[in-house]
C-alpha cells in the first residue's frame, strides 16, 4: 500500500506524531513489532508509576497513626497483586491507543519496518512474511532500550533491567541498583518501600540523579538516607559474580581506589538507554549519524529527503514528552505548516520516586558557567501550611533568575507533587516572565504551588513566610 506519512514505532512519538498526521488530512501507516504505545505505555512512563502508586499508599498505611488513624497491625504488601495492577494498567492503555488509531484511520502494520529503497519499507511479520509498503515520508520512532555496561551483561535472571524489574516473579530479599538517574531512583524507591534491602551505586561525584540541580542530589540523599537505601557515590562496578545462587557485586571507589563488595539476590541495570537503530536500513539509505544518534534539523528531516527522525534515537532528551513534541512538529512541516522548533532548554524532567523531584532550565552552577549574573530563591516545603498539613514537609523550591532583566532561567523542585507543579515554570519561561511576575502573580492558597511564588520571592528579597 502507498501512504502519505509512514511511521515506524508507535511509541510516544509514534503514535502522537500518526494522530496529528491523520487530524491534518494524511493517509497514514504506523509500523509496531510488539504493543501499541510502545515502552512508555507498557514499560515505562504509565506502569511504572502505578508500581509507585502502590509502594505510595503502603508507606501512607505504615503511617497512618501520623494521620491520626489507627489501623491493624500486620499490613503486608502483596507483590504479585502490584505487579499484576501495574501490568492491567499498561494494557487498558495500549487498548487506548489501539482506540485512538481506529478513530484516526491509521492503518496499524503489525511487524520490523526498515527503509528498503526509494519510499519503500519492507515489513517483516511475526511469522517471518515480508511485506512492501511506499510512503511519500517516512518517519523514524523507534525509542531506545536498556544501555548494556561491559562489567555488567544482562542475563535477565541475576542482572536485569527495567521491563525485567516490572515484572519478577518474587521480591528480592536484596537489590543493588546500578545508575541513580530518574529509573534507577524510582525503582529504588519502589523495592526498598516494600521492604526490600537496596544499595544504589552511581558513577558520578554528585551521586543521586547527577544530571540535577546540586541541592536537589543532597536532599534525595538525605531523604533515601533516612529511609534506609544505601548509596555508593563516584563509584563503578568492575564486575559482577553470578555462579553462585545469588550476585556478588565487586565496587571500586573512583577517588580512594577503594574496593569492597556487595551480596544480593539481583542487579537492576539502570545506566540509561541505547537507540533502537539497528536493521533500519539507515546505511543503505545514507542516513547521518552524530553520536551515535540521527543527525536532524528541528523538524527531524534527516540528511535524506523523505525520512525523518523522532524521539529517543536523536540528540534531544530521551523523554517520552519530547519525543511526542518532536513528532508533532515534524507532520505539521511536513503538512505545510509553520510549526516552531523544539526549546530544548525549556523541557521539563520529572522523577516519579518520593519525594518527587522536577526541574526545568538551567541548574545553578549550570547558569554561573553559562556567564549569567543570578538571583537565587529557596523556599522550603517546611514553611508550607499545605506541606504541613499534608504530612509531607519536606524538600523545596529553588529558582533562578537573570540577576540584570529578571529572565527566569531555572526552577528545581524536589517535594510531594512537584512533578504537578513544574508546567507553570515551563509556561512562563515560553512567555518570557520575570521573576517579578512569578512575585506578583497571586497563587491560592494553601497549595503547594505557593512555594513558586515565595522561592521567587526569595530571590528579591521579599519573601514572607520565612
Amino acid at each position: 500500500m502507498n501512504f502519505d506519512i509512514l511511521i515506524i514505532g508507535s511509541g510516544p512519538g509514534g503514535y502522537v506524531a500518526a494522530i496529528r498526521a491523520a487530524q491534518l488530512g494524511k493517509q497514514v501507516a504506523i509500523v509496531e513489532k510488539e504493543n501499541l504505545g510502545g515502552i512508555c505505555l507498557n514499560w515505562g512512563c504509565i506502569p511504572t508509576k502505578a508500581l509507585l502508586k502502590s509502594a505510595q499508599v503502603f508507606e501512607y498505611l505504615n503511617h497512618a497513626a501520623d494521620y491520626g488513624i489507627q489501623v491493624p497491625a500486620g499490613g503486608k504488601a502483596d507483590f504479585a497483586a502490584i505487579i499484576q495492577r501495574s501490568r492491567g494498567v499498561a494494557d487498558g492503555m495500549s487498548k487506548g491507543v489501539q482506540f485512538l488509531m481506529k478513530k484516526n484511520k491509521i492503518t496499524v502494520i503489525p511487524g520490523t519496518g526498515k527503509w528498503s529503497g526509494n519510499k519503500k519499507v519492507e515489513v517483516t511479520m511475526a511469522d517471518g512474511k515480508k511485506e512492501e509498503h511506499t510512503a511519500d515520508h517516512i518517519i523514524l520512532a523507534t525509542g531506545g532500550r536498556a544501555k548494556q555496561l561491559p562489567n555488567l551483561p544482562i542475563d535477565g535472571e541475576k542482572i536485569i533491567e527495567y521491563r525485567k524489574a516490572m515484572s519478577l516473579a518474587v521480591q528480592p530479599k536484596k537489590m543493588v541498583v546500578v545508575g541513580a538517574g530518574a529509573i534507577g531512583v524510582e525503582f529504588a524507591y519502589f523495592y526498598n518501600a516494600l521492604g526490600t534491602e537496596v544499595t544504589v551505586v552511581e558513577f558520578m561525584e554528585q551521586g543521586l540523579v547527577p544530571r540535577e540541580d546540586e541541592d536537589i542530589s543532597k536532599e534525595l540523599s538525605r531523604a533515601f538516607n533516612k529511609s534506609g537505601i544505601r548509596v555508593h557515590a563516584n563509584t563503578e562496578v568492575t564486575r559482577v559474580d553470578t555462579s553462585g545462587p545469588g550476585c556478588l557485586v565487586y565496587l571500586k571507589n573512583r577517588k580512594t581506589g577503594q574496593e569492597e563488595s556487595l551480596a544480593c539476590d539481583v542487579v537492576l541495570s539502570a545506566a540509561g538507554i541505547t537507540p533502537n537503530l539497528e536493521n533500519l536500513g539507515l546505511e543503505t539509505a545514507g542516513v547521518q549519524l552524530e553520536k551515535g544518534l540521527v543527525k536532524v534539523d528541528g523538524y527531524g528531516q534527516t540528511n535524506v529527503p523523505g525520512i525523518y527522525a523522532i524521539g529517543d534515537i536523536t540528540p534531544g532528551q530521551a523523554l517520552a514528552h519530547v519525543a511526542s513534541a518532536e513528532g508533532i512538529i515534524c507532520v505539521e512541516k511536513i503538512a505545510g505548516h509553520h510549526p516552531t522548533p523544539l526549546d530544548y532548554n525549556n523541557i521539563p524532567g520529572c522523577t516519579y520516586c518520593q519525594p518527587e523531584i522536577a526541574s526545568v532550565g538551567y541548574t545553578e552552577k549550570g547558569a554561573r558557567d553559562a556567564g549569567y549574573e543570578i538571583r537565587v530563591g529557596k523556599f522550603p516545603f517546611s514553611a508550607s501550611g499545605k506541606a504541613k498539613a499534608s504530612g509531607a514537609p519536606g524538600g523545596f523550591v529553588k529558582v533562578i533568575f537573570d540577576a540584570k532583566y529578571g529572565e527566569f532561567l531555572g526552577a528545581h523542585m524536589i517535594g510531594a507533587n512537584v512533578t504537578e507543579m513544574i508546567a507553570e515554570v515551563v509556561v512562563a519561561r515560553r512567555l518570557e516572565t520575570t521573576g517579578m511576575d512569578i512575585v506578583k502573580s497571586v497563587h491560592p492558597h494553601p497549595t503547594m504551588s505557593e512555594a513558586l511564588m515565595e522561592a521567587a520571592a526569595a530571590a528579591y528579597g521579599e519573601v514572607i513566610h520565612i
